[in-house]
């Protein structure tokens, strides 16, 4: 038999309870969960946490292989080592010898189903003890005292004819029920490597790696797999349709810059069949115009930022969808609950801090009224 072990727990010094924060729509651990159990290699999984919320929300997908295990609670403080847990783990169960222990990373959602079986069958294939996985990275390494310790630097190879060095990127890892009770250590003995892109060595410990991770995510795994379960696209106004200035007439009339690309966003998104709304705290015929001329299915203007959420809850109702399904876009601190809500949230790239830490938010190129608001439609379509 084949286990997969995820220890994750209540405590995270930078990103509180990160491994269930929104993370492409998602709690972080579903995605390591998806993998594990679409895996044909994978016959059981196993997440040891001491926390009831991290139980709720893993024990709430209803994979059939996953099951939750309590981890002891002196091996779940700071000071723990995993092999503590994972040891803890084994001694309470009855495996056999020759099972094949996985020991994933549930901050490194990066990994799929293939990467699982591949590596199974390499370290069966190639009979050796343990197994770790790596990226390679083709950088020049330097000492303190100022060696090269990879390349000759008189003779400079170019990057197509480097090898370059492997990394550990930390994914999973892999080796026998045996030789984990008897070297108390995840590897041991003979090791395979099994190389992973290069794109998979970013490890979510910072609000900057999670950023990176999903920008990842969506460019190397989501736009590959499609299947996109967006239904409702939702969009604040001034500093995310617009760039937040205040413009006047001669006659005292106040004016709002649009940008045409925002509106081709609407469009593109409409044609697909997603529903479009924007939601805002102002109450304008502007945007009234605008959101006329968009063809918008939903106007919702003079909503406070303690009522969007429930404003929102509402048209899922009519339309018969969860909060799962819905995209929304917005820059500061009156969108921030509905932002913390939804299956995928975005900000532009001049957004208010606040907003931009929240963790999960994908933080676009573009800035409100440049075109943040197509960036993340088609963020959207490419699902």
């Amino acid at each position: 038999m084949n286990i997969a072990f995820i220890p994750v727990r209540c405590g995270s010094k930078s990103i509180p309870y990160k491994n269930i924060k929104k993370f492409c729509g998602k709690p972080l651990i579903y995605w390591n969960l998806k993998a594990l159990h679409n895996s044909t290699s994978v016959d059981k999984v196993y997440v040891a946490t001491d926390c009831e919320k991290i139980k709720d929300v893993v024990n709430s997908f209803k994979f059939p292989k996953v099951s939750v295990y309590d981890r002891d609670p002196k091996n779940s403080n700071d000071t723990a080592s995993t092999e503590s847990v994972i040891l803890e783990f084994i001694n309470r169960n009855k495996f056999e010898d020759n099972d094949l222990f996985l020991l994933v990373q549930a901050t490194s959602p990066l990994t799929q189903p293939k990467d699982f079986d591949e590596a199974v069958k390499k370290i069966t294939k190639e009979k050796t003890d343990s197994l770790l996985t790596c990226v390679r990275v083709k950088k020049f390494v330097w000492s303190d005292n100022g060696t090269a310790l990879n390349y000759d630097y008189l003779n400079r190879p170019r990057r197509q004819d480097f090898k370059g060095l492997l990394i550990e990127n930390g994914a999973f890892y892999i080796n026998s029920i045996k030789n984990i009770k008897k070297n108390s250590n995840r590897l041991s003995g003979a090791i395979s490597i099994y190389e992973m892109e290069e794109y998979t060595a970013v490890e979510i410990d910072e609000e900057s790696d999670w950023l990176l991770a999903e920008n990842f995510m969506y460019k190397y795994v989501l736009n590959k797999q499609g299947g996109n379960t967006i239904k409702l696209f939702l969009s604040d106004v001034d500093g995310t349709l617009t760039d937040a200035g205040m413009y006047y007439g001669e006659n005292g009339e106040e004016l709002k810059k649009f940008n045409t690309h925002d509106g081709k966003g609407f469009e593109l998104l409409r044609k697909s069949g997603v529903k479009v709304g924007i939601i805002t705290s102002e109450n304008t015929k502007i945007v009234k115009n605008r959101a006329k001329k968009l063809k918008i299915d939903y106007l919702y203007q003079g909503i406070e930022h303690k009522e969007k959420l429930d404003t929102v809850k509402e048209i899922c109702k009519m339309e018969g969808i969860t909060l799962e399904e819905v995209a929304y876009i917005g820059d500061d601190i009156n969108c921030m609950e509905l932002l913390h809500s939804v299956a995928i949230a975005a900000c532009p790239n001049d957004a208010m801090e606040c907003v931009k830490r929240i963790p999960g938010i994908l933080l676009l190129k573009k800035n409100g009224g440049c075109g943040a608001v197509r960036e993340f439609s088609e963020i959207i379509l490419n699902n």
